[in-house]
């Protein structure tokens, strides 16, 4: 009888070890090792066919063709945007999200819209769920084809006689192959398998994308390596509760990570935004105070968005700070700022900031915009219509410019506005605008502009 081997992962990073200890020494983290058996066979299934084998041979690297992996473009604009361009093929892509965000949704629309062969596997739905959630779609095709299936030797099997153009595979976390004998989601099973399908993927040059599970606090689930091993990290984000979903690339070995796709969740399906900006700014019947408008960049894509604030006594001995979709640590700076160079006594208020819409912002230049609302609710009394704000503040009170500043002010002035308000050391401030541009140094000087 062959002797069992056994070893220890951490479930946090994924290292390994050869006994039991409390304290993982990569990651620091305590009582997360875990006993796994292995068992390693000299081949995967799928290798031992010719049909998947492939001889690697140095090339040099003029004489590599690019044109003979061009780029699948899919229908949806918004995914074609954050891969930069499109699938490619052989890539293999991880998808995480919340539970409920619409994860599978998202690749499912994408399955039927895409006019190719693919193979849409799934660990969690039975395929009878599935078929209903794409008659919900209203998208019908004949290329989709579905399998309930979690073992990796007999998808291949199926991979084999199906040769899909494409691999969708719902959710990594379910996937278990019989190379190692331990339950589905553990650390050596995610790392086995994904293993496993990269080899495929480079191999037959199919693009692979991957579901995974996200942690409480946020974070891809399994090991870290996953991250590195595959080719594209991204992440389906957004509150529930609102409309809105984000996607947004973290790793791209084909493109550029500071791209985001939005999409709106409706009953029949995700809906592409193409233009966010008219979305996220609300309609209102007159001029209300708290309110300011502010221009950010997401990736490459300049957005206008609405800040909403409330500034009151406060009733209890401790004034409140609230915020949401903005840095709180941020606000309690920015009213710091207010308060020590502008004159404005906070520290008695009640300071609540909302961001419009569900989105959550971390672009410094949205840092004008928060004053502008906060000190048009303080004074009561609304904007000027038809402004916007586009600086960040530091800790002196002085305006400091933000990149890419061209796009956002074509940006509001596609839109309609009138005026932004940026930073007087902005160097690239277009000249050829219908939009006026109010450049000011300092805090103190944007709120006599705005108030008298």
């Amino acid at each position: 009888m062959a002797k069992v081997k056994k070893a220890f992962f951490c479930q946090n990073c994924g290292t390994q070890f050869v006994k039991w200890q409390g304290q993982c020494s990569a990651c620091k983290e305590w009582n997360t090792l875990v006993e796994e058996v292995l068992k390693t066979e000299k081949k995967a299934p799928w290798e031992s066919s010719n049909s998947f084998s492939s001889a690697a041979l140095p090339t040099p690297i003029a004489d590599i063709d690019l044109e003979q992996m061009p780029r699948t473009h899919t229908p949806d604009a918004e995914f074609n945007r954050v891969l930069g361009g499109g699938l490619v093929p052989g890539a293999v892509i991880l998808l995480g999200g919340e539970p409920g965000i619409g994860k599978s949704t998202l690749l499912l629309q994408l399955a039927l819209q895409l006019q190719k062969k693919i193979l849409y596997v799934s660990g969690e739905e039975s395929p009878q769920q599935i078929k209903r959630r794409a008659q919900r779609l209203g998208v019908a095709t004949e290329d989709c084809y579905i399998l309930s299936e979690t073992q990796t030797q007999t998808l291949f099997e199926q991979l084999k006689k199906l040769s899909p153009d494409c691999l969708i595979i719902d959710s990594i976390q379910t996937l278990h192959t019989l190379q190692i004998e331990s339950s589905p989601g553990s650390v050596s099973q995610i790392r086995a398998c994904t293993n496993e399908l990269i080899r495929f993927a480079k191999a037959t040059h199919t693009p692979v994308i991957l579901v995974g599970h996200i942690t409480k606090d946020g974070s891809l689930a399994g090991p870290k390596i996953l991250e590195h091993m595959v080719d594209t990290v991204l992440l389906f984000e957004g509150d529930r509760n609102h409309l809105y979903r984000i996607l947004r690339v973290q790793k791209n070995r084909f493109g550029a990570t500071s791209e985001i796709g939005l999409y709106e969740m409706q009953a029949d399906g995700l809906r592409a935004v193409s233009n966010p900006s008219e979305l996220l700014i609300s309609e209102k019947d007159g001029p209300l105070s708290g309110h300011a408008i502010g221009v950010i960049m997401e990736g490459l894509r300049p957005l206008l968005i609405e800040v909403q604030a409330l500034v009151s006594s406060a009733v209890y001995g401790t004034p409140q700070r609230s915020s949401t979709g903005f840095n709180s640590k941020r606000l309690n700076m920015l009213l710091a700022v207010l308060e020590k160079r502008a004159g404005f006594a906070l520290g008695a208020k009640d300071v609540f900031i909302n961001v419009t819409g569900g989105l959550t912002i971390e672009d410094p230049a949205t840092d004008l915009c928060v004053v502008a609302a906060i000190l048009s609710s303080y004074h009561d009394l609304p904007l000027p219509e038809g402004i916007c704000f586009a600086a960040e503040i530091g800790l002196s009170g002085e305006i400091r410019p933000v990149p890419k500043i061209e796009q956002r002010i074509f940006e509001a002035q596609k839109l309609g506005f009138q005026e932004i308000v940026v930073s007087k050391f902005s160097k690239s401030t277009p000249q050829d605008t219908t939009i006026k541009v109010l450049p000011f140094s300092n805090v103190k000087a944007v709120v006599e502009y705005l108030f008298g």
